[in-house]
């Protein structure tokens, strides 16, 4: 019985103030000369880059709030560091008022902003290098025919390694070479990127990504089978599941969140992170709430490797979605009205568009058949169960720098 395990682990998590604005609290404490909490000690947080990471990922679960809060019936799928990239490269043509702007965002607060930049190179190296399975684009597009301020395009080459594009006028050329850009930057996974050139384009910012995962441990595809999913109390539906009887995961029940927490290793130091709400009806706003890269980080040094039956459905989830408007309900309203980007053109500019679409694929594929249960492995008399069968999160992250690569509301696993 799984009751029993549930119990055990009851006490598991040590996690840290679960509010919506943790992360901007304590970079406010440390402005106004006070503790900035122990997450700021942690050993990980001294590397500049992880520093980073931190910081634009948490840029990320805002983004996911936002746009969750939107669409509260509906599957949410986002790539946020390919959005947070194009953001960042942005900010080095605008003016101080609306750098500061940027940089509250993507909480660069608490960062050298003079490094950030430098920083950032190495960031986008470690996360997305050519040797990655991970593949993630971003672009800054101006308005037709604009001719951008040149030292703006060589500190956006050497930082971000992104090249500016203006529109030409042509607006099927335009589509079509946007199209082929982003096809070329994700070797050809995301064949399509935009199915319409938006009108009255100022600035468009532009973020794609494409992710199929290959486990540590792949999953036996004679196990998979079409099991029930429950949408809620009343209805369920038939999905693809993968199974495995002799699992071996990281697991964690958080009796506040009231939801159980597994996390499985994926190849190239990433792994997925399931957040499954005990109750299929259970309202899943506080776990989001409680998303920030300190809590997942805390979370991550908190789960104990256990033995599992467990069960998850297998994903193939592509999400185009038009952001602007989900972005001027955020700190970046001003970015939409009144701008100063003076270091691109002395033309008056504006951020007008937020295209953005991810695609993520996790199957049975793995690394190898057989499970290293590792030396810190719980030894327990029958395994628990870990059924994703109803309504869930899921995090991505890289574990060396803790960026947030995708995060995923999935209400329905049939499609996003």
């Amino acid at each position: 019985m799984e009751i029993p395990v549930v119990l055990l682990f009851l006490g598991l998590l040590a996690v840290p103030s679960r509010t919506q604005n943790s992360a901007t609290e304590q970079n406010s404490a440390t402005a106004d000369g006070g503790n900035a909490g122990e997450e700021e000690e942690d050993p990980f947080y001294k590397s500049p880059v992880n520093k980073l990471a931190a910081a634009v990922s948490n840029f990320g679960y805002d983004l996911y709030r936002q746009q969750s809060s939107r669409t509260a019936t509906a599957n949410v799928l986002l790539s946020p560091f390919s959005l947070a990239t194009a953001l960042s490269g942005l900010s080095l043509g605008a003016g101080e008022r609306t750098e500061n702007v940027i940089s509250r965002a993507l909480f660069y607060d608490l960062l050298n902003k003079a490094e950030v930049h430098d920083t950032y190179k190495d960031l986008l190296s470690s996360v997305t290098g050519p040797e990655k399975s991970m593949k993630s684009a971003s672009r800054i597009i101006l308005e037709k025919r604009l001719r951008a301020r040149p030292g703006f395009h060589s500190q956006l080459e050497k930082s971000y390694k992104m090249r500016l594009r203006a529109l030409s006028g042509n607006t099927q050329l335009d589509l079509q070479e946007i199209n082929t850009w982003v096809r070329q930057q994700t070797k050809g996974r995301i064949m399509r990127f935009m199915k319409d050139m938006p009108t009255d384009v100022s600035i468009l910012l532009a973020g794609a990504a494409f992710f199929k995962g290959t486990w540590k441990t792949k999953f036996d595809t004679k196990k998979t089978a079409l099991n029930d999913f429950h949408l809620d109390e009343d209805r369920t539906v038939k999905v693809s599941m993968m199974s495995d009887p002799k699992a071996i995961l990281r697991y964690g029940f958080d009796s506040e969140l009231n939801c159980k927490i597994a996390q499985l290793p994926l190849t190239e130091g990433i792994s997925a992170m399931f957040f499954l709400p005990t109750k299929v009806t259970q309202n899943m706003t506080l776990i989001e709430e409680s998303l920030t890269s300190e809590f997942v980080h805390d979370v991550d040094k908190e789960l104990k490797t256990v033995h599992a039956v467990l069960s998850l459905p297998k994903l193939k989830l592509n999400h185009e979605e038009a952001l602007g408007s989900t972005l001027k309900e955020t700190r970046l309203q001003s970015l939409f009205t009144s701008p100063d980007f003076s270091k691109i053109s002395a033309k008056p500019l504006r951020l007008s568009h937020v295209q953005h679409k991810a695609m993520l694929e996790l199957s049975e594929d793995g690394e190898r058949s057989t499970p290293n249960p590792g030396a810190n492995a719980a030894r327990l008399t029958f395994p628990i169960e870990y059924h994703v069968d109803r309504p869930f999160l899921l995090v991505l992250r890289d574990d060396t720098t803790g960026t947030l690569l995708f995060i995923a509301k999935i209400l329905d696993p049939r499609g996003v």
